[in-house]
């Protein structure tokens, strides 16, 4: 029995083949946009962003404490998601008791603008759409 990546064959390195010639189309964004949906997919993600937006950095307890209905096991879950992600770092301070911060990376507070534009959007629909989001876009 030969095993798969026996069986896979390659290109060789300088060649370019036909994914990566081709320019993008509509498959190809869409299965872009899909993978940043996956990444900040979850009840709590947004919500742990919109706390740490402005260079806010903050200790888990106070993580907790501005989120009140998550569980120490999913914070901790998101966290780590995110962080793994590249969109949240986790600063450790050597010291007795030990003091971790969370904050965005540079790339995670790039999505500000991203998600303010997502509300505008939301914000512009039309009448008969109903989301929910009186209380923080303004019409």
């Amino acid at each position: 029995m030969e095993r798969t990546h026996e069986k896979v064959g390659y290109l060789p390195e300088g060649k370019p083949n036909e994914s990566t010639t081709k320019s993008p189309d509509a498959l190809s964004a869409a299965v872009g946009v899909e993978s940043v949906i996956r990444m900040l997919e979850g009840r709590w993600k947004l919500v742990i962003l919109f706390q740490l937006f402005g260079g806010k950095l903050l200790r888990f307890s106070e993580l907790e404490r501005a989120i009140p209905s998550i569980s120490q096991k999913m914070l901790i879950q998101q966290l780590r998601q995110m962080e793994t992600d590249g969109i949240v770092t986790r600063l450790v301070h050597h010291q007795v008791p030990p003091k971790v911060e969370y904050g965005l990376t540079a790339w995670g507070q790039s999505l500000c603008p991203a998600l303010d534009a997502l509300l505008q959007w939301a914000g512009n629909a039309p009448g008969e759409v109903s989301l929910g989001l009186e209380h923080f876009v303004p019409r």
